[in-house]
Protein backbone atom coordinates (compact mmCIF):
# COMPACT_ATOMS: atom_id res chain seq x y z
CA UNK A 1 0.00 0.00 0.00
CA UNK A 2 1.63 3.45 -0.78
CA UNK A 3 1.82 6.13 1.62
CA UNK A 4 -0.18 9.06 1.81
CA UNK A 5 2.26 11.63 0.69
CA UNK A 6 1.03 15.19 1.77
CA UNK A 7 -0.71 17.93 -1.27
CA UNK A 8 2.65 20.46 0.75
CA UNK A 9 5.46 17.88 -0.08
CA UNK A 10 4.39 18.48 -3.99
CA UNK A 11 4.43 21.87 -3.55
CA UNK A 12 7.10 22.29 -2.32
CA UNK A 13 8.78 20.21 -5.00
CA UNK A 14 9.90 23.80 -7.29
CA UNK A 15 11.42 25.61 -4.50
CA UNK A 16 13.87 22.44 -3.81
CA UNK A 17 15.43 22.37 -7.28
CA UNK A 18 16.03 25.67 -7.21
CA UNK A 19 17.83 25.66 -4.12
CA UNK A 20 21.34 26.72 -4.85
CA UNK A 21 22.95 23.40 -4.54
CA UNK A 22 21.68 19.76 -5.84
CA UNK A 23 22.36 18.02 -2.46
CA UNK A 24 21.15 19.63 1.11
CA UNK A 25 19.48 17.90 3.93
CA UNK A 26 16.77 19.72 5.67
CA UNK A 27 15.92 19.15 9.62
CA UNK A 28 13.14 20.61 11.38
CA UNK A 29 12.96 20.53 15.84
CA UNK A 30 9.19 21.18 16.26
CA UNK A 31 9.67 21.36 19.71
CA UNK A 32 12.38 24.58 19.34
CA UNK A 33 10.31 25.94 15.93
CA UNK A 34 13.67 26.00 14.05
CA UNK A 35 14.08 24.52 10.93
CA UNK A 36 17.73 23.40 9.60
CA UNK A 37 19.13 23.81 6.15
CA UNK A 38 22.59 22.43 5.22
CA UNK A 39 24.06 22.57 1.95
CA UNK A 40 27.25 20.86 3.34
CA UNK A 41 27.81 18.14 5.82
CA UNK A 42 29.04 18.63 8.25
CA UNK A 43 28.75 22.85 8.07
CA UNK A 44 31.74 23.61 10.39
CA UNK A 45 30.76 27.23 9.90
CA UNK A 46 33.30 29.87 10.95
CA UNK A 47 30.49 32.77 10.55
CA UNK A 48 27.20 33.41 10.46
CA UNK A 49 24.57 36.13 9.90
CA UNK A 50 21.11 37.43 11.52
CA UNK A 51 19.06 38.37 8.71
CA UNK A 52 16.24 41.04 10.05
CA UNK A 53 13.61 38.96 9.76
CA UNK A 54 15.46 36.31 12.01
CA UNK A 55 17.25 33.66 9.71
CA UNK A 56 20.56 32.63 10.71
CA UNK A 57 22.99 32.23 7.43
CA UNK A 58 25.77 30.00 8.34
CA UNK A 59 29.59 30.52 6.28
CA UNK A 60 32.70 28.65 6.33
CA UNK A 61 34.81 31.74 4.77
CA UNK A 62 32.50 33.37 2.49
CA UNK A 63 30.45 30.06 1.13
CA UNK A 64 26.80 30.16 2.30
CA UNK A 65 26.68 26.04 4.37
CA UNK A 66 23.78 26.56 5.85
CA UNK A 67 20.54 28.14 6.88
CA UNK A 68 18.89 27.96 10.53
CA UNK A 69 15.13 30.01 9.99
CA UNK A 70 13.75 30.61 13.41
CA UNK A 71 10.17 30.49 14.31
CA UNK A 72 9.83 28.14 11.15
CA UNK A 73 5.91 27.11 11.54
CA UNK A 74 5.25 30.74 11.72
CA UNK A 75 6.31 31.82 8.27
CA UNK A 76 4.62 30.89 4.82
CA UNK A 77 5.18 31.40 1.13
CA UNK A 78 2.22 33.82 1.02
CA UNK A 79 4.02 36.72 4.02
CA UNK A 80 7.07 36.01 2.45
CA UNK A 81 5.82 37.16 -1.06
CA UNK A 82 3.65 39.79 0.64
CA UNK A 83 7.89 41.29 2.25
CA UNK A 84 8.92 40.97 -1.57
CA UNK A 85 6.17 43.37 -3.07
Amino acid sequence: MMPKISNSVFQAVPFLIDFPTQRYWVDYDSEADVLYISFQRPQKATDSKMTDDGILLRYRNKQLVGITVLDASTRSFNKRMKKLK
